[in-house]
């Protein structure tokens, strides 16, 4: 079982720094239905993968009541976990027949189910924790902002990083002048690690072609045994749930379920939606990369189904009350700048994954995802120090929150517990959706961008009405889908 902290053990054992964090023991905190004894009564929509980590965390300082999973061994088996939660397969069932047994809600579904089980989470008056990124779509991000302004809930997204000191400081150093003016920005990553590529779907028909064509002396047991492992995995799987708001399409083992879903359009968001949310993270609140103009790239090709495997993207930024305007390249598939722009810095062997922040002083260098650490650096390597005596806004701790995960759970708990929802350093309204916004602008310009090695058609942004201004010109089709999904029957549309 998972052992759990209330607010008396919280405020018992915790460090906490900076300003309104730390309250009177005696102050009362506004827990809509959960007693205090009980602590905060949560429910879990997506259980597994990176949602078992999730639900197991904020059990830690919540009551979990509630689990909905599509799939049933996940299902059963992190009921074994949580003594008396009851399980659900549609989220919407559970908050029909719970909706007034729960507090909050972690929502760790693939994306494109991530905006409808907030979005009734939300209007449930539940707070929420939903997991990077925080939607599939732009569109869908400002909606769940606008929602969690509107009915004042605490919210978070699920990029850990973010409650790193190191990361803060590191934002603060660069705000503060330490390597002079921002010049330019470039983000790289090491994903995909899941496939990604043109005409990878398959059907029943496709497969049974394929395989009479290729070997007609097996293809009859060939298909015999296809059609069992899929009669097999429906067993366990609820499909039509799992496939949601999105287009209806034939199940196919291991090829969206349970991971491979993120190399699809209809249901993630390729290598740019899985990490961008944790390698841009230092970037965009070192540099307030809010807003673009214009978004362009080019791909390894790709047919509108599946992402490519490899793209790279050059964002554009307009000039704010403090920097001027900049430019920023993403990288995916381990590529990386041109060698050069390391070396130019003394950086030798440069991260699979990383951020490099150029200023007219010097530049920040991160390695890794999850800005964690930092190193600057002038021109030929000699290292900077670091600007004395700045102050930034810590996250809580306490002897549970060893790792950035859980105690990126800890600071939504800390938020609830007060009623505060600013404390959330990623809430929806101020920070997780503008970035989330950002991040997925570029996704518009992959999807113009399906001819291999060639630059797709430049977006031309308006990011304060979400709307392409130069849609008319466009000779890709499906760009505002990109910008307003439309969901299957059965849920909710966004309005926006």
């Amino acid at each position: 079982m998972v052992h759990r902290t209330t607010r008396r053990d919280f405020l018992k054992t915790s460090t906490i720094a900076g300003t309104g964090f730390l309250v009177a023991a005696g102050n009362a905190h506004k827990i809509a239905r959960a007693s205090a004894l009980q602590g905060i009564a949560v429910a879990g929509i997506g259980v597994g993968g990176k949602g078992d980590s999730d639900i197991k965390q904020a059990g830690i300082y919540g009551n979990v009541v509630a689990l909905c999973d599509v799939d049933h061994t996940i299902l059963e088996g992190q009921a074994k976990n949580f003594e008396g939660a009851k399980t659900y397969y549609d989220f919407r069932e559970m908050f029909a027949e719970m909706g007034n047994k729960f507090d909050a809600c972690t929502i760790s579904t693939p994306d494109h189910m991530h905006t409808v089980a907030t979005a009734m989470a939300i209007k449930a008056k539940k707070h929420v924790y939903t997991q990077k990124p925080m939607t599939r779509t732009i569109g869908e991000a400002r909606y769940l902002g606008n929602l969690a302004k509107e009915y004042g809930i605490c919210s978070q997204m699920g990029n850990q990083g973010s409650t790193s000191d190191v990361l803060r400081m590191a934002a603060r150093q660069v705000k503060e002048g330490v390597i002079g003016n921002i010049l330019d920005v470039h983000i790289w990553t090491n994903r995909p690690i899941w496939p990604q590529g043109p005409d990878r779907d398959l059907t029943l028909e496709k497969f049974s072609k394929q395989i009479r064509e290729d070997d007609p002396d097996i293809a009859d047991d060939e298909i015999a045994e296809k059609k069992k492992q899929i009669e097999e995995g429906l067993k366990n799987l609820e499909w039509d749930l799992w496939l949601g708001v999105a287009p209806k399409r034939e199940y196919w083992p291991g090829l969206y379920h349970s991971f491979s879903w993120r190399g699809w359009w209809d249901f993630g968001s390729g290598s740019l939606g899985d990490m961008a949310c944790h390698t841009v993270n230092l970037p965009y609140g070192a540099c307030d990369l809010k807003f673009p103009t214009s978004v362009v790239a080019e791909s390894s090709g790709h047919d509108f189904n599946s992402f490519p495997a490899v793209s790279k993207i050059w964002f554009e930024f307009p000039a704010t009350d403090w920097r001027g305007a900049i430019t920023c390249t993403w990288y995916d598939s381990k590529n990386k700048p041109e060698p050069e722009v390391f070396s130019k810095y003394g950086i030798e062997k440069p991260a699979d994954s990383g951020a490099l922040i150029i200023g007219d002083k010097g530049v920040l260098y991160t390695p890794g995802d999850y800005g964690l650490e930092y190193q600057l650096l002038a021109e030929g390597g000699a290292k900077i120090d670091d600007i004395a005596g700045l102050e930034y806004r810590k996250a809580p701790t306490d002897d549970n929150s060893k790792d950035m995960d859980t105690r990126n759970k800890l600071e939504w708990f800390t938020a609830m517990w007060e009623n505060k929802p600013e404390l959330c350093y990623s809430n929806f309204p101020n920070y997780a959706g503008p970035l989330t916004e950002t991040i997925l602008l570029g996704n518009l310009a992959v999807w113009t961008a399906p001819k291999a090695g060639q630059k797709g058609e430049k977006i031309e942004w308006d990011a304060v009405d979400l709307n392409v201004t130069n849609l008319d010109k466009l000779k890709t089709k499906g760009v505002a889908e990109l910008v307003r999904p439309k969901y299957q029957p059965g849920y909710d549309n966004i309005e926006i």
